[in-house]
């Protein structure tokens, strides 16, 4: 989660929130107090300043109404005594004009010298004219400070109708006034400054009070990203907040259960999945993998990188007959074909939806199932079911064929008959060897047999067989033997082992034509003997070499019909050397002979097996 930066912080937006709201009441209210005072403090200078214009205005229309003989002094002097008394510090000059403009009397020494002369101010003629109060505050040209002119005419009588004897101007010093408001402005502002530094701790301590249980919960909600959830909120108040992180705990509580559950379960799927035999493979509604287990890439000799994010229908290589819709209505299993020229592959896919309550489609389940092995089964059972057929029917075929000639009559000639009954014995015996032989086969595959096991020394038992067949062969073949003088003992049920190497001698004498050789020998390997029997006949074509020890499989079908054989008697033999623990094979190049090896297990001596 992004760290969350000091200015962006909900704690300092809070701060700052409420600094702006106190400074924004403190600034409306320094103004409305500030407009107030001014007005206050205008009001009352000026109103001192009135009442003072009212005493002056009566003092000096008693003084120019007064006669003057020679004991009274001038109007001048007596004005002048009377401006210097009402003269104040908040005053800075009066001036005393009659009706015609001119100066009588000015309270600043300095200005004395204009009493005579007209005065040159325009608010006295207005003051006159209108016979009302003028005033006016403006800057004084020297000191550059406010002062408030105002000029209030002078009536001969109380009240508006009097006469007009002159004018009064005063120049006051307002400049106080603002200096005073200022001084007040200035201490409001300290304590404004003051205000703000509280409202600064008191607003950041009560932002704690609400991004603290936030922050706990971020950073709890952090930990629980990461699995963590152990890790609780502190509930500091029992508000809305408290509340909240109340609610917040018990929220994690919830998650940490349903986490484990779900971690057990996802466990429990991983396990059944890992350890299922089948392939699995799971889509989302678009088709595309999300889930495979082991099995499945196994099974398809894929990768996970490969698979994942990628259509079904194109890992199956389904993508030309089948869309993914098609896969989500198939009601019946599909017969994956990957077989090659040498090796037979074939997988069974069997189709689920996923769908939830509403019906909407989620995905696929695919299940994937190895069906070689079973479809091989098949094949050979079919064709061992047709082999057997076609060898019973074909001596039964013979055998109805004569057994129809001597009914119609055929017994009754001499030199046909015997000849058509030895015929039919021929093929009864033949059907019998190939009924026992089956027999015999089965039992081996049910394992309904118990072999005779017993010590031997294997080379007099080899030669022993070896000496049987030389002395009964009827065709020019010559026997080669390569035995070693060293003795080695095998424990073999020797009926069974004998019947085995029968059917090879048989088979190299068989195929081997007028004046081959057939060679014997055996060797030692990893404890092991190796058989060898091997003969100079017509060979195998190296397609065919490994499956001359399948049932009723015969590379020349004809001519080994017509040699007597059942196509059996290798099946036999490769059961009869496995169940004594060895192995058999063949070697052949055709046009140069055939040779066949087996092993079996040994022993130097039999002595050391029974102590």
């Amino acid at each position: 989660m992004q760290k969350v930066s000091f200015f962006k912080s909900i704690h300092v937006k809070l701060v700052l929130i409420y600094m702006l709201l106190i400074i924004i009441a403190l600034q409306i209210i320094g103004i409305y107090f500030s407009k107030e005072l001014e007005e206050n403090l205008k009001t009352s200078f000026q109103d001192s300043i009135l009442q003072r214009i009212e005493l002056v205005n009566y003092s000096i229309r008693e003084e120019m109404l007064k006669e003057r003989d020679d004991s009274t002094p001038e109007i001048e002097t007596s004005l002048s005594v009377i401006l210097k008394e009402f003269s104040k510090e908040d005053i800075n000059e009066i001036i005393v004009s009659n009706n015609h403009n001119r100066i009588l009397a000015t309270s600043e020494d300095e200005n004395q010298s204009l009493i005579g002369h007209r005065a040159n101010y325009e608010i006295i003629r207005k003051a006159i004219s209108s016979e009302t109060l003028q005033d006016s505050i403006s800057l004084d040209s020297e000191s550059g400070k406010r002062v408030w002119v105002l000029a209030a005419p002078i009536r001969d009588t109380v009240g508006p109708n009097g006469e007009i004897l002159g004018a009064i101007y005063i120049e006051s010093n307002i400049e106080k006034v603002y200096e005073q408001l200022n001084e007040i402005n200035r201490i409001f502002a300290a304590g404004i400054a003051m205000s703000l530094v509280i409202t600064i701790i008191l607003g950041i301590l009560v932002a704690r009070t609400i991004t603290r249980p936030i922050s706990d919960m971020r950073k709890q909600a952090q930990a629980m990203s990461k699995g963590n959830y152990s890790r609780k909120v502190r509930v500091y108040s029992t508000d809305e907040i408290g509340q909240l992180a109340i609610a917040f705990n018990h929220l994690t509580n919830r998650l940490q259960e349903a986490q484990s559950t779900t971690e057990a379960e996802r466990r429990k799927l991983a396990s059944v999945l890992s350890n299922m035999t089948d392939g699995v493979i799971a889509t989302d509604r678009k088709g595309k993998i999300i889930l495979i287990n082991d099995p499945a890439l196994s099974l398809l000799h894929e990768t996970r990188e490969s698979t994942l994010n990628r259509p079904i229908a194109s890992l199956l290589g389904l993508d030309q007959e089948y869309s993914f819709e098609d896969l989500i209505h198939m009601k019946e299993s599909v017969n994956l074909d990957f077989s090659m020229n040498d090796a037979p592959y074939v997988l069974r896919a069997n189709f689920s939806v996923i769908q939830k309550e509403t019906g909407f489609v989620n995905g696929l389940i695919t299940v994937l199932h190895d069906i070689t092995e079973q479809e091989k089964i098949d094949m050979e059972r079919r064709e061992f079911v047709a082999n057997v057929s076609h060898e019973l029917r074909t001596p039964l075929t013979t055998m109805r064929s004569y057994l129809e000639a001597l009914a119609d009559g055929a017994w009754r000639d001499e030199n046909i008959a015997p000849t058509f009954l030895n015929v039919t014995q021929t093929e009864t015996e033949r059907m019998i060897r190939l009924v026992n032989d089956l027999l015999q086969l089965s039992k081996m595959d049910s394992q309904e047999y118990e072999l005779s096991m017993e010590f031997v020394e294997f080379n007099k038992f080899f030669t022993r067989i070896i000496d049987r067949f030389e002395m009964s062969k009827s065709q020019s073949v010559e026997f080669i033997r390569l035995l070693p003088e060293t003795s080695y003992f095998v424990e073999i049920d020797t009926d069974k082992l004998t019947q085995v190497i029968d059917n090879i001698i048989s088979n190299a004498m068989k195929y081997s034509p007028d004046g081959g050789n057939v060679r014997f020998g055996f060797t030692v390997h990893d404890n092991m003997l190796r058989v060898m029997i091997s003969d100079d006949g017509m060979g195998i074509p190296k397609e065919n070499v490994g499956r001359i020890f399948d049932r009723f499989y015969r590379v020349d079908r004809a001519r080994a019909r017509s040699m007597g054989g059942t196509g059996l008697g290798l099946a036999i033999a490769r059961e009869m050397i496995e169940a004594h623990g060895g192995k058999i094979w063949a070697e052949s190049e055709e046009g140069h002979g055939t040779t066949v090896f087996f092993t079996l297990p040994y022993e130097l001596d039999e002595t050391g097996d029974w102590e």
